[in-house]
């Protein structure tokens, strides 16, 4: 018998051994020529020790494997090449890294120029190690996205504006919570990795974003870099900059980063029609107006990050926002209540916004980790607006809307993930944001106080069974807020439910299900009627309900050598949603206000191809196919709607050619009905060396409009519709600089997955 238990011991042991074996392969060749590098060392280190060693064969293919379960390193190097590391994150199984190419050595090129290439489906994540081809034809890191093999995503060139699903993403750098600015900041060449998933994890559902977005940088020793970007139009006022400025030295890194972008454009129009209708009323009004804008935004960061083991980070950053904006309206109105005159607008509005986040993550061992943070945010928003009419009888209407708004809030998170094994990993947390709003309003003296307390309790449990990875998320939301007249509390649950079956190295299918509440924000709870026209009253509704949000999906790609194709189907069902909504209150006056409305549906239907590096050439293309139904108390209103996208590109030596264009499709929401923004840009870029690039886009083409957005409005009460283009971006043209430079290289700094600011908002803006 004892014999008999020591052998189930054995045998228990050498299987638990091979389970947590994994294999890294992939194949070695040179940047310069596509040739394998033959002889070339590869190994995997832990902790400065060798794990397994091997060599690159004739045909350039390598093999290692190691029962690790840690993070480990990759090293690759041979003579009269750079030597290259690549991070393999711990909990990875089989991976199959693709092509990794090598860079000669020259005496005039001391930076890493080489890039892996590979997409694989893990954990129901979508992972590109992006090519040298797609890197080296890339500008920017916007432009980058463009040509990787991600649904549902949507990468501008114009906006430089990353949207997965129409939804602002959820972006870690490193780990770390970021901003588009901070991934317009990249350059291509420093992204190891990116990680995509169009499922927002459990951890980010309470913050309202769409999707998740994860760049892995290069490894890097003590030194530092600059990056410089920006670019101005020749024929209107358009200008973005972006700088970066970082230091390491031994456990210390020092980051300064500073992002601008201003416009001021004059030639915007609006040509509408409204009606406000009741049994014993009705208004028909037609405007021919001009709206010239302006802002003038600007962000500054410094981080201080120190790491005085691979176990331990302390962050430490100061961040500030602000933005000033203006908005003019002069219009000439025809109305039949009362003739012809004339709308004079003004609204302006400055918003301010420093914060400062202390993090502080320790790894205890391999398995276990845990995240602390506490951010703290002041905000402070002066928002004026007057509207002006002119009758032709003399009289004259003036509607006044000025509030200063003061916000303070904190936020605090406490996360734990423990990994019981490769296979199967537990993490939750907890997180709570405490703030304190007054809003004052100028015209009446009122000025209420707004509280929040929001709490969030997350879990989540990854099991990998076989070639099926299954993941279960859940939730429960505490929120109570409180104004002067108002107190509400909610309690609400969060759930993710994911299933990812990766067939082999070209199938891959995925399936998900998520049920997120919305709840109201403080500003739409608010009861406070204001009056903006001669029709019109705006308020909150403190009765307001909380929206519960069904999606179901389903998905599939396929991908061999350069060529990809991915399908997505997915349905969402919203049950009281939040809209505005219109109704008469008498004597001739309208009341808009915050509603639920019983049923908002979408079927979505999407088509992607890409390929790419044919002798320089790559091109994708992305189709969608959306049906809306919404219906509310006796009305109800269906739409069928096509949008997509083209990207070209060629590149060739330091020349690089691109053009993008957006097929723009129509949404539907309750009654409204929108038409996304159109645009294409048609760009040349050339890189004399490796600092500077020089470059030249050609955006609007044709379009003597620029940017058009028409939108409709079906309610019976109060329909309209609406033409506004904006003039002065009409066959724009761009110049671009870019400059970077390295001296030593940068470290890789810890994960970490918090927020590190406050964007809540407590102000009713019309």
């Amino acid at each position: 018998m004892v014999r008999f238990f020591a052998f189930l011991i054995a045998v228990s042991i050498s299987a638990g051994a091979y389970l947590s074996a994994r294999t890294i392969h992939g194949n070695v060749l040179s940047e310069a020529d596509s040739t394998a590098v033959t002889a070339a060392s590869c190994r995997l280190i832990k902790d400065s020790a060798d794990l397994a060693t091997s060599t690159v064969d004739s045909t350039g293919h390598f093999s290692l494997s190691t029962d690790a379960s840690g993070p480990i390193t990759l090293e690759i190097s041979m003579q009269g090449y750079i030597t290259t590391e690549i991070i393999i994150e711990q909990n990875t199984k089989d991976l199959q890294l693709g092509s990794i190419f090598l860079s000669e050595e020259v005496s005039t090129l001391n930076e890493l120029t080489v890039t892996t290439q590979g997409t694989t489906e893990r954990r129901g994540r979508t992972i590109v190690y992006p090519s040298a081809a797609d890197v080296k034809a890339s500008a920017t890191s916007l432009g980058l996205f463009r040509k990787l093999p991600f649904g549902g995503l949507e990468a501008n060139p114009i906006t430089r504006t990353l949207k997965v699903d129409g939804g602002t993403p959820m972006i870690l750098i490193n780990g770390i919570p970021s901003s588009i600015d901070d991934v317009n900041a990249l350059l291509p060449k420093d992204i190891e990795k990116i990680e995509f998933s169009r499922i927002t994890p459990a951890r980010y559902m309470d913050k309202g974003v769409s999707g998740l977005i994860e760049i892995t940088l290069k490894k890097r020793n003590d030194g530092g870099q600059v990056y410089l970007w920006g670019r101005s139009a020749v024929n209107t006022a358009f200008v973005d900059g972006n700088m970066r400025a970082s230091y390491h030295q031994g456990p210390s890194q020092f980051t300064v980063m500073y992002n601008t972008s201003w416009r001021n454009y004059q030639r915007v129009y609006d040509n509408s029609v409204e009606s406000y209708i009741a049994p014993d009323f009705r208004a028909d009004i037609t405007g021919h107006d001009r709206n010239p804008f302006n802002y003038f935004f600007n962000q500054g960061q410094i981080r201080y990050d120190y790491s005085p083991s691979t176990n331990t980070l302390f962050s430490a950053t100061f961040k500030t926002f602000s933005n000033t904006t203006g908005n003019r309206k002069i219009g000439d109105l025809t109305d039949n209540q009362y003739e012809s005159y004339e709308l004079r607008g003004k609204t302006s509005s400055k918003d301010l916004s420093p914060s400062l986040d202390l993090f502080l993550r320790q790894d205890f061992n391999e398995n276990n980790s845990m995240e602390v943070q506490i951010v703290g945010t002041l905000s402070s928003n002066d928002y004026r607006r007057t509207n002006t009419y002119d009758f032709a009888d003399g009289n004259q209407n003036i509607y006044d809307v000025d509030v200063d708004s003061r916000r303070r809030s904190l936020i605090s998170e406490i996360n734990y993930i423990h990994d019981f094994s490769e296979r199967t990993t537990l993490s939750g947390g907890f997180q709570n944001t405490m703030s304190h709003s007054t809003n004052k309003y100028l015209t009446s003296d009122y000025k209420p106080v707004l509280t929040e307390n929001n709490n969030y309790i997350f879990a989540r449990l990854g099991q990998q069974i076989g070639p099926i990875y299954l993941s279960l998320a859940t939730g429960v939301k505490l929120f109570w807020v409180k104004n002067d007249i108002n107190k509400r509390h909610f309690v609400r649950n969060l759930t993710n439910v994911r299933a990812s079956w990766t067939i082999n190295s070209k199938w891959s299918l995925n399936a998900g299900f998520r049920y997120t509440p919305s709840i109201p924000s403080i500003s739409s709870l608010t009861d406070y009627p204001q009056q903006s026209t001669p029709y019109l009253i705006s308020n909150g509704n403190p009765d307001l309900k909380v929206a519960e949000r069904f999606q179901y999906t389903i998905s599939g790609s396929f991908r061999h050598k350069k060529f990809s194709v991915s399908a997505f189907v997915g349905y969402v069902d919203i049950k009281d949603m939040v809209t505005d909504d219109v109704r008469y209150l008498g004597d001739g006056m309208f009341l808009n206000q915050s509603v639920n409305i019983s049923k908002q549906r979408m079927l979505q239907n999407e088509l992607q191809f890409r390929i790419s590096d044919l002798a320089g050439f790559g091109a994708a293309l992305q189709m969608d196919l959306n049906h809306y139904n919404s219906a509310g108390d006796g009305w109800k209103h269906n739409l069928t709607s096509f949008n997509g996208s083209i990207s070209l590109w060629w590149n060739h030596g330091p020349i690089t050619i691109e053009y993008w264009r957006k097929l723009p499709g129509k949404y539907l929401t309750a009654h409204y009905v929108g038409k996304d923004e159109n645009g294409d840009a048609l760009s040349f870029n050339y890189q004399p060396d490796k600092h500077w690039m020089i470059g030249v886009s050609w955006m609007y083409m044709f379009d003597v409009k620029g940017t058009r957005y028409p939108s409709w409005n079906l309610s019976d009460i109060n329909p309209s519709t609406n033409q506004r283009y904006i003039k002065d971006n009409g066959n724009m043209v761009t110049l671009s600089v870019r400059y970077s430079a390295d001296f030593g290289s940068l470290f890789r700094t810890a994960r970490r997955n918090l927020n590190n600011s406050d964007n809540g908002s407590s102000l009713l803006k019309m």
